[in-house]
């Protein structure tokens, strides 16, 4: 019978083996591959077809990417035949405060990305309203 602490020990080397944990956005990794992946999961909520509410999949994708920390505002109202609009996206709603570059008598502020990628991001959607008046709308992060 193994003794628990023999077991603990078990567990922590087969965790630091599988590297998925570092992946995460959360733990300050917004890099290519990260967000590559986060395209996929995006593309295929988008990619489902026609909609004739178009909020639907904005909100599928919104509850999607909060679960790891990943939010965007408001969108605009989609009343056109068809368009485009880009919605920044804040990590834990972003950053205030001050670190060790800010002066005293400045505050930090910001979406929590730009500090790991240069621009930060943002999901693009265009949509186009068939003539069905259903929508199609596709979306990626950049």
């Amino acid at each position: 019978m193994k003794k628990f602490s023999k077991f603990i020990s078990e567990q922590e080397v087969g965790r630091r083996d599988n590297h998925t944990f570092v992946r995460n956005p959360s733990n300050g990794y917004l890099n290519d591959e990260v967000v590559s992946r986060l395209n996929a999961i995006v593309g295929r909520i988008f990619a489902e077809g026609s909609k004739f509410d178009p909020s639907q999949p904005l909100n599928l994708c919104r509850g999607s990417l909060q679960k790891i920390g990943l939010t965007y505002g408001e969108y605009p109202p989609m009343t056109e035949s068809s368009g485009s609009f880009s919605l920044p996206l804040t990590l834990f709603g972003g950053r205030f405060g001050k670190d060790e570059n800010t002066p005293y008598d400045e505050f930090l502020e910001d979406d929590g990305i730009s500090s790991q990628r240069e621009g930060g991001l943002s999901l693009n959607v265009s949509y186009e309203m068939t003539e069905t008046n259903q929508y199609r709308l596709r979306a990626n992060i950049a």
